[in-house]
């Protein structure tokens, strides 16, 4: 497959490089500031593949908080990693088919570090 020019293989190795965020590294409770290039969203951790979700798109609908998953991060593209929830210069897309602008930054509290 090649997208943009890229072998879906030279993609997936380069995200290896990026800041990420995977899934199985995050715990209820825990919490995410995602920075894309237009919007701020804060994703709360609800455990069983579910995340509450605030800001960007979901506040400008009247939406927020909503519980939704987080299908994983793509290119821009059709080709999508699956497990992480985000990684800097990617876009971050929601189970409700929502992608985001990229990533330029992200934030993690894991769960008690919050007063």
């Amino acid at each position: 497959m090649n997208c943009m020019g890229y072998s879906l293989t030279s993609l997936i190795e380069q995200t290896q490089q990026l800041h990420q965020v995977r899934k199985v590294d995050l715990r209820s409770g825990d919490w995410l500031f995602v920075k894309t290039r237009n919007s701020l969203y804060s994703i709360r951790v609800v455990g069983g593949g579910f995340y509450v979700v605030s800001g960007g798109w979901f506040d400008r609908k009247g939406f927020s908080p909503m519980t939704t998953t987080i299908t994983g991060c793509t290119w821009g593209g059709s080709a999508i990693k699956l497990d992480i929830v985000g990684a800097c210069g990617l876009q971050l897309e929601f189970g409700n088919r929502l992608i985001t602008s990229t990533i330029q930054k992200i934030i993690l509290f894991p769960c008690g570090c919050l007063n």
